[in-house]
């Protein structure tokens, strides 16, 4: 009976230490962390086609709001869009200290999109998501969201859940490329869209077929930092030139 209560309490200080050493740091864009330096990085949010359908079939028009930058492609005639994708610089990132594999992304800027009263699928408004903050454990993504037509600026808004998540999520030196697919929005998010871009029924409807917002796809670039001796190591190596330099004075005599 003693051994295993020996046996249970050495076997509780073990897991209790490895939970205290396991913990997420923050990271943020020009810092160093592991021995790496997180020199760039960007989130760009890819329109699913499904999305841009209801997009033109409301006349909703999409840009971006700095410092993010929006590629838009039209179809042949220049009435509707053909790929909508908008790229948003990191701001931070957040590593598991346990594991160096990414847990969190987040961005700065983000993509407008703005109604005009059409008499038909929307009565006007607009919408802004910037802010964009993927947690990749939860499958979750937060944003600042401001709409029109009374919705204001939400902050920290539960928007959308990821699919699956593809690529590497391993802080390393280089480019790393992870992928977070199959964008699908909560209620709160529909609810939000629907009241800020004035959308009637039949926008409602329009937006409700839509089950795949898009894929957020993730490019981080770190490089490695020189490791940089201690003073202990500088100490040590100021004692072996006094030892040498008396030895050749010894000699000398």
């Amino acid at each position: 009976m003693k051994f295993a209560f020996k046996s249970i309490v050495a076997a509780a200080a073990f897991v209790a230490a490895g939970v205290a050493s396991a913990a997420n740091v923050t990271v943020a864009v020009g810092g160093t962390y592991n021995g790496l330096k997180l020199d760039s990085g960007s989130g760009a949010l890819s329109f699913s086609t499904t999305l841009i359908g209801a997009l033109n079939a409301s006349g909703t028009v999409v840009s971006a709001v700095a410092p993010a930058t929006a590629d838009i492609v039209l179809n042949a005639k220049g009435t509707a869009y053909k790929s909508v994708s908008v790229a948003a610089p990191f701001v931070s990132l957040v590593a598991d200290t346990a594991t160096n594999s990414v847990v969190a992304a987040l961005t700065t800027g983000g993509a407008l999109q703005t109604t005009e009263d059409d008499g038909f699928t929307n009565t006007g408004g607009s919408l802004s998501i910037t802010n964009i903050n993927a947690d990749l454990v939860a499958k979750k993504v937060f944003v600042t969201l401001t709409g029109a037509n009374g919705v204001g600026t939400l902050n920290n808004f539960y928007l959308w859940d990821i699919g699956t998540i593809g690529g590497s999520t391993t802080l390393a030196a280089g480019t790393t490329t992870t992928t977070l697919s199959g964008l699908s929005i909560t209620t709160a998010g529909f609810n939000a869209f629907s009241t800020a871009l004035g959308l009637t029924t039949a926008g409602k409807n329009a937006l409700s077929t839509v089950t795949d917002f898009g894929t957020i796809t993730s490019t981080v670039v770190a490089s490695t930092v020189p490791s940089v001796p201690e003073p202990s190591t500088y100490a040590l190596m100021g004692l072996g030139l006094v030892g040498i330099s008396l030895v050749a004075r010894r000699r000398a005599k």
